[in-house]
């Protein structure tokens, strides 16, 4: 995610989707070289013909995917959300990028290991850490959310936007409801946006393309995927947990979004879902219960 972010973040500002300039810090040498040079437009086309031949769709979902979920947290906090909470926050920048969640308070929630990696390196590149972030150490098999977090300084009592993206699938089902669950606890009108995978491509009851590949590729990694569900089934999964269903856009919906007509002859990926929701309000649990 972190080269996909950098290699866009240098492309003409007139094509670009969105600027992550910190993105490039969390890469290794050759992969930052790669970025250099892809600021020829031929080196460019050559570095991603590559990247989607390894990995077909990747690094277009990635980049629609990202600058969709800004849009999404740039709604959300003009209309008076004055938390977010990223959860599994790993070299995710958007903290130190987004200039609309300045005036918010933002709670960077993941295993120590990695926070520190990206606090050490965060130090080495800015002239100083924001004010407004908070790191709150987890690990999501074992911790519990809503302990590390009020520890952290979250206040229960205000609404909140949880972002939780590129995680769930390598979790266990009951480590993604704990999460569900707790978000549902929050005030009301939070709001949660996460990624998730179609079960399908993990039980083998759909095929995808790349999909098989994928799929060996990050067991060998050590990094199986565990974890998934089925777009049909969403709405009535997370209003057993006490959300509502905003949306659910997958890689082929959200990249059309952005890509516009080009996406159409974008493939791989489709698996992948970024899904928004939120906790009712009162009035909307009574009319609920009405209907």
């Amino acid at each position: 995610m972190a080269f996909f972010r950098a290699s866009e973040s240098v492309r003409p500002p007139q094509r670009r989707m969105f600027v992550d300039s910190l993105a490039v810090h969390f890469i290794r040498p050759s992969l930052r070289i790669a970025v250099w040079l892809s600021k020829m437009p031929a080196i460019a086309k050559l570095v991603n013909w590559y990247a989607d031949r390894r990995l077909p769709g990747a690094r277009t979902s990635a980049i629609a995917r990202t600058r969709f979920i800004d849009d999404v947290l740039a709604n959300v906090v003009e209309k008076g959300v004055g938390q977010v909470v990223i959860l599994g926050a790993g070299f995710d920048c958007r903290a130190y990028r987004l200039r609309s969640l300045d005036r918010t308070t933002i709670f960077e929630v993941d295993h120590p290991v990695t926070l520190a990696r990206k606090k050490a390196k965060l130090h080495e590149v800015l002239p100083k850490v924001p004010d407004n972030v908070r790191y709150v150490q987890i690990d999501f098999m074992e911790g519990r959310l809503s302990e590390e977090l009020l520890r952290g300084g979250f206040e229960s009592s205000r609404r909140a936007v949880f972002l939780w993206e590129g995680v769930t699938n390598y979790l266990t089902a009951e480590a993604v409801d704990a999460v569900l669950r707790y978000v549902a606890s929050c005030r009301p009108g939070s709001q949660i946006i996460f990624t998730y995978v179609h079960s399908g491509i993990l039980d083998g009851s759909v095929r995808f393309d790349g999909g098989d590949r994928l799929l060996r590729d990050v067991a060998r990694l050590g990094e199986r995927w565990t974890f998934g569900l089925s777009p049909d089934q969403l709405a009535e999964f997370l209003r057993g947990r006490g959300l509502c269903l905003d949306c659910d856009l997958s890689a082929r919906e959200y990249r059309g979004r952005y890509f516009g007509a080009v996406a159409k002859g974008m493939k791989g990926y489709e698996f992948y879902h970024v899904a928004v929701a939120h906790l009712p309000t009162q009035e909307e649990a009574r009319g609920s219960a009405k209907s």
